[in-house]
């Protein structure tokens, strides 16, 4: 087994012996070429979706979605195109299937469906960077990340890139992620030993690799801000993430011929080609409710024509797959026993709200101000991960909701820091931060830092130098999403899971309905 003085070696060596490498390595000229037709589906932020949803927001509730459904409508486009390739920008973690079985049950759900490559996204180090590793090491296709390194070291977590040849048809394709979703969307102790590089550099670098020898140049890119966390999202203009970072980085490295993005769950029904490079982008709505195809054809290494749609993945009119239907039986299984029986009841569904309070967020943050007995209770909009149905409960539902590692953490915070928090939700960066014990008035049209209009804790005004107790979850403790305040905190305990405090609560409460507003108030 390698010692860590000897890795620290080889670390230090692997700059120069691939510099020589390159140097020493005979001219074999340009590779592909020529004239074909391909097709690419592509999906990105499944989120371990692995059952359809349903669209409450369309007459007559129809369902969306649902990995069996999905492989169906991706064999179906499959029998359409001579050439196709499947990829994936990332995030098929999180959920309770995938929280039982440290994401397993996706990794089997990919390899059934043949995918041909997928790029690491932030959630796929929820269990942290060495189960990744070991889940990755365990499926047919390559996983995907330029810029990922272990630290102080050059060498790379995953692979940078891959070369596909179907058909005559060599693809390249890089995997890639911005700096903001790995600073502010992954728990720091996750990731501990890995440093994230410049994005930028280390795609060019590929990209000078790769341009002469493949016909087409796919760049899978993990960046932005975060999706926002609402079931309805998609029928929400107002809380569609921009994507101005995604367009920036394709305007800053040219040579991308196609550029599928992931993170903020943008779903781009006409692409973006940017102006400057040409580079068309493209992403879908997450969740597998939507199968990216772009059809493309391609003369001498340069895209001439491309076709662009987002399928809907109506899973009340497709046949399930068979073999992920199974797949998926199989481990839900597996993991019955956990899932335990009903524990409670909604009167109605407790719902997610990303810019807004929300009842799943009044709700949660009631149940750890509780349990602790502190002053105030705050959790992030982007933790909340699945709303409650309406109906009987059982601690399925409670993973689904927060299925992260995060516990309960509760800091003593002065009122300063305090306000420092809530102005980072009024920012609307990561989502409006989910608060119980308190009532805030803020103002959207003031600029950021500068929002809060009114606080008070307790019915009581709020006095900046007065320490509060204040119950959190451990990754805005450690600053998560932007929260850097917290970590001005001083730590005096620390509790359960968010998903077990949720478990509890709704097992001591059994009726379980939706808080009444009035915690965050708009300035009129």
């Amino acid at each position: 087994m390698i010692t860590r003085r000897q890795f620290t070696k080889v670390a230090a060596l692997a700059p120069f012996a691939l510099a020589q490498a390159l140097k020493a390595r005979a001219d074999i000229g340009k590779l592909g070429g020529g004239a074909h037709e391909l097709t690419i589906l592509y999906t990105n932020d499944f989120h371990s979706a692995l059952v359809p949803i349903p669209a409450y927001w369309l007459p007559g509730s129809p369902k969306l979605g649902g990995a069996a459904h999905l492989a169906t409508i991706v064999e179906q486009e499959r029998a359409k195109a001579k050439t196709s390739f499947l990829l994936d920008s990332g995030d098929m973690f999180t959920g309770s299937m995938s929280h039982l079985t440290h994401g397993e049950v996706l990794m089997e759900m990919m390899t059934l469906m043949r995918y041909d490559a997928m790029s690491a996204g932030n959630h796929e180090f929820d269990y942290g960077w060495q189960i990744f590793d070991h889940a990755a090491t365990r499926v047919p296709f390559p996983i995907l990340c330029c810029n990922i390194r272990y630290k102080g070291t050059a060498i790379r977590f995953t692979r940078p890139y891959t070369i596909l040849e179907r058909d005559g048809v060599r693809l390249g394709v890089i995997g890639v992620m911005g700096l903001n979703a790995a600073r502010y969307t992954i728990m720091p102790s996750k990731v501990a030993e890995l440093e994230f590089t410049d994005p930028v550099a280390e795609t060019r670098a590929c990209i000078d690799e790769l341009r002469d020898t493949v016909d087409v140049l796919v760049v899978l890119g993990h960046q932005g801000l975060p999706g926002a966390m609402q079931t309805d999202a998609e029928n929400d203009p107002e809380v569609q993430r921009p994507l101005d970072e995604d367009v920036n980085f394709c305007g800053a490295v040219p040579g991308i011929d196609l550029y599928i993005a992931a993170h903020s769950h943008h779903g781009l029904e006409r692409p973006i080609v940017h102006p400057d490079t040409g580079t068309i982008i493209t992403q879908t709505y997450g969740y597998g409710t939507r199968l990216g195809r772009i059809r493309l054809k391609v003369k001498d290494r340069r895209v001439v024509q491309h076709d662009i749609e987002l399928l809907k993945v109506w899973s009340d009119q497709l046949p399930a797959n068979a073999a992920v239907a199974d797949r998926i039986a199989h481990y839900r299984g597996v993991v019955a026993d956990q899932f335990g029986p009903p524990i409670g009841h909604a009167t109605q569904r407790i719902i997610r709200r990303y810019n807004y309070e929300s009842p799943l967020g009044s709700l949660i943050t009631d149940m750890m101000r509780e349990r602790s007995g502190a002053d105030v209770a705050i959790t992030n909009a982007g933790g909340l991960r699945a709303d409650l149905p309406e109906g009987p409960l059982d601690r399925g539902h409670a993973l689904d909701a927060f299925p992260f590692l995060n516990n309960s953490v509760t800091l003593e915070l002065t009122g300063r820091d305090l306000k420092v928090v809530l102005e980072q939700g009024f920012s609307l960066k990561a989502g409006m931060a989910q608060v119980s014990g308190l009532r805030a008035v803020y103002d959207l049209k003031r600029p950021n830092g500068a929002r809060l209009v009114e606080l008070s804790v307790g019915g009581q005004p709020a006095e900046d130098d007065k320490l509060y107790r204040v119950t959190t979850n451990s990754f805005l403790a450690e600053g998560g999403d932007g929260y850097l305040a917290f970590k001005r905190g001083r730590e005096i305990a620390r509790d359960v899971q968010l998903s077990d405090l949720l478990y509890d609560g709704i097992k001591a409460r059994n009726k379980i309905e939706p808080p009444g507003p009035g915690r965050l108030v708009r300035a009129s």
